[in-house]
């Protein structure tokens, strides 16, 4: 039995057949703040008056309150504004990782607040890829291992998400670099492969936060790059989160929250 055999039976959360996580256009934010260019048939996010806060209550703080968003189908948006305005939070609501404490969320035209724990992380592991600031590669795994394991967590058989995770590896140019574990790879390869294994299931919706953030102007430009080309290839709508303007600028929108204690602000750029 190898090692990734033995860890998938080994713990309940990577047992296969059970999903779960590790797998021009308009928008408003808060107050009536709206944004429109061209027009698109299909709206992938749609989130209306969503609210978030945490804590109880003198110590409760409220991260987003009353946001509205859109994002079209084939858009790149990417989210910008100071640290502590809500930009995980949201992502973290669009990726069924957390609840809003109000408000709505459609997906695809699926209302996903009505989706039971299960469907959710059926969701997540089938329609949703997340790509972190640290790739989250687990060390005693190859590369090809660690892509492949959304599929094998969804329950696809070990040679066919194999396959597949050699497939996204050599479209991020890594397959020469398959059978190395995380820590022999340098920390631009570890996050491209950290894209390959957010894209490995097929999903329509990238969620990234802060992708390029542990990594040197150089690497950040390559790791876009891969972000860039798989999104147009692979027909994704994606929502990255980001500090660097520069590459905030490059996404087809630009999404600034302020935060919900001045009221969230929307603007295209």
């Amino acid at each position: 039995m190898s090692k990734l055999t033995w860890r998938m039976a080994r713990e309940p959360g990577l047992t296969p057949g059970e999903p779960g996580g590790l797998g021009g256009s308009v928008a408003t934010a808060g107050s009536g703040g709206v944004s429109q260019g061209p027009p698109a048939s299909i709206e992938a996010v749609r989130g209306a008056g969503l609210s978030k806060g945490y804590g109880e209550g003198d110590r409760r703080v409220q991260v987003l309150a009353g946001l509205d968003i859109s994002v079209q189908q084939g858009e790149m948006l990417a989210v910008v504004g100071p640290s502590g305005v809500g930009k995980s939070t949201l992502l973290h609501l669009l990726g069924l990782l957390d609840r809003p404490d109000a408000g709505t969320l459609e997906l695809f035209g699926t209302d996903v607040g009505s989706l039971s724990a299960a469907g959710r992380a059926r969701w997540r592991n089938r329609r949703t890829g997340f790509v972190f600031q640290f790739h989250a590669l687990l060390p005693e795994f190859t590369l090809e291992e660690n892509v492949a394991m959304p599929m094998l967590i969804g329950g696809t058989p070990m040679r066919e998400a194999l396959a597949a995770a050699r497939d996204l590896l050599t479209a991020v140019g890594l397959e020469p670099r398959r059978d190395h574990f995380p820590d022999q790879l340098s920390g631009g390869e570890q996050q491209r492969g950290a894209v390959a294994r957010a894209l490995v299931a097929g999903p329509e919706l990238l969620l990234a936060d802060e992708p390029t953030g542990n990594l040197d102007a150089a690497n950040a430009e390559s790791v876009f790059e891969v972000l860039r080309t798989l999104h147009v290839s692979r027909g994704l709508t994606s929502v990255i989160v980001t500090h660097n303007e520069a590459l905030a600028g490059r996404c087809d929108r630009i999404l600034r929250l302020a935060g919900a204690a001045s009221g969230e602000a929307c603007s295209r750029t």
